[in-house]
C-alpha cells in the first residue's frame, strides 16, 4: 500500500471518530438556545486540551494544555451556575429544606385567570417573623453571589480572549 493511501485511510478513521464524538451533543442540541453552542466549543476544548497534552510536540504543550483545561473548568462552573446558587446550600445548611408554595394573588388577568405569588418557608424557621429575616437575609446572599457569578463569567471569557490564539500544536 502507498503511503499515501495509507494515510488518506488514517485521516478518514480520524474524521469518523472526531464526527461520532460530536454527535451526541449535536443530537440532542437546539439552535435556539446558546447553552448548545457553548457545550459545542466546551468539547472542544477538552478535545483540544487532551490533543496537545498527549501529542503536543511544542515547548509548553503542558502548560498550554493546562490553562485549556482551566478554562473547561470554569466553564463547567460558570455555565452550571455554581456561583450564583451556592448560598442556596449555606442557607439549607443553616436554615434546613426550603418550601414554596403558589398562592393566589386574588388578581386576574384579561381571561379571568388568577395570578399567582410564591411564598417560601424555610423548615427551621420559629415563625413568620422568623421567616422573613431569612427570606432578607437569602436576598442579601442571593445578590452576592450573583455579582460572584457575573465576575466568574467574565474571568473566564477575560481568559479565553487572552489565551485562545496560543492554543495549537
Amino acid at each position: 500500500m502507498k503511503m499515501g493511501m495509507k494515510y488518506w485511510f488514517k485521516r478518514k478513521y480520524r474524521q469518523i471518530e472526531r464526527t461520532l464524538s460530536f454527535l451526541p451533543l449535536i443530537w440532542k442540541g437546539y439552535d435556539w438556545d446558546y447553552r448548545y453552542a457553548i457545550d459545542l466549543f466546551q468539547h472542544q476544548l477538552k478535545r483540544t486540551e487532551k490533543s496537545i497534552r498527549e501529542n503536543g510536540i511544542h515547548v509548553g504543550n503542558k502548560n498550554t494544555a493546562s490553562r485549556i483545561k482551566t478554562t473547561v473548568d470554569l466553564m463547567q462552573k460558570v455555565y452550571e451556575d455554581e456561583y450564583s446558587m451556592e448560598h442556596y446550600d449555606i442557607l439549607q445548611e443553616k436554615y434546613g429544606k426550603l418550601n414554596w408554595e403558589f398562592i393566589e394573588t386574588g388578581d386576574f388577568d384579561e381571561n379571568g385567570e388568577p395570578y399567582y405569588t410564591i411564598k417560601n418557608t424555610w423548615e427551621r424557621a420559629v415563625d413568620e417573623n422568623h421567616n422573613q429575616q431569612i427570606e432578607e437575609e437569602s436576598r442579601q446572599m442571593r445578590l452576592e453571589s450573583n455579582k460572584k457569578q457575573k465576575r466568574a463569567h467574565k474571568l473566564l471569557w477575560d481568559f479565553i480572549e487572552h489565551n485562545i490564539q496560543n492554543w495549537w500544536d
